[in-house]
């Protein structure tokens, strides 16, 4: 009778031990997974009481904590829509306030431009025109006398290159002794 109760109560304590590490590890707790890590059968741990009073006990815990895990995980989602949904509200906000003050801004350049058409007329746009076109002219004529001096004053580098070059072979003729 003791041996029997000693073997029960190791298989107990196997039993107990494998129930913790079944949640040490989050892994789902059964008859089956406790019978196999603690090396007993299914039969014990439906016969013996307190056996299967610590398995229903985990099992029940178990599935408390996956309750409570999808309920956080709800809440978070929730929380997560929530603060998008408040962001956007907020962005809407400052998009139709950006939109008002746009048109405002656009109603105010109108009515500049119309100032603008008003103020010239046909005989100021055509004195205007023609005086920009006689510009252009002027730009395009300086542009090219421009270009024309900058074409002599390389030639002009290039011959004073040249004549510099001469006058140093010059002088080393006279310096050298005649020979």
């Amino acid at each position: 009778m003791a041996a029997r109760r000693h073997k029960t109560e190791t298989a107990l304590q196997r039993v107990r031990e494998a129930i913790a590490r079944l949640r040490r590890e989050k892994a789902q707790v059964s008859v089956a997974s406790v019978a196999r890590r603690a090396d007993v059968s299914r039969t014990f741990l439906y016969d013996n009481p307190e056996a299967r009073a610590a398995v229903s006990t985990a099992m029940t815990e178990a599935g408390e904590r996956r309750s409570q895990v999808v309920v956080d995980l709800d809440e978070e989602r929730e929380a997560t829509w929530r603060e998008r949904a408040l962001n956007a509200e907020d962005a809407l906000k400052a998009a139709h306030g950006e939109i008002l003050a746009q048109r405002a801004r656009i109603g105010e350049l109108l009515g500049q431009v119309r100032d603008l058409q008003a103020e010239w007329t046909e005989e100021a746009i055509q004195r205007i025109t023609t005086e920009n076109t006689t510009l252009k002219q002027r730009v395009r004529q300086l542009t090219a006398d421009n270009r024309t001096l900058d074409e002599r004053l390389k030639a002009a580098c290039s011959n004073l290159r040249f004549q510099d070059r001469r006058v140093a072979d010059l002088e080393a003729q006279i310096a050298a002794p005649a020979g």
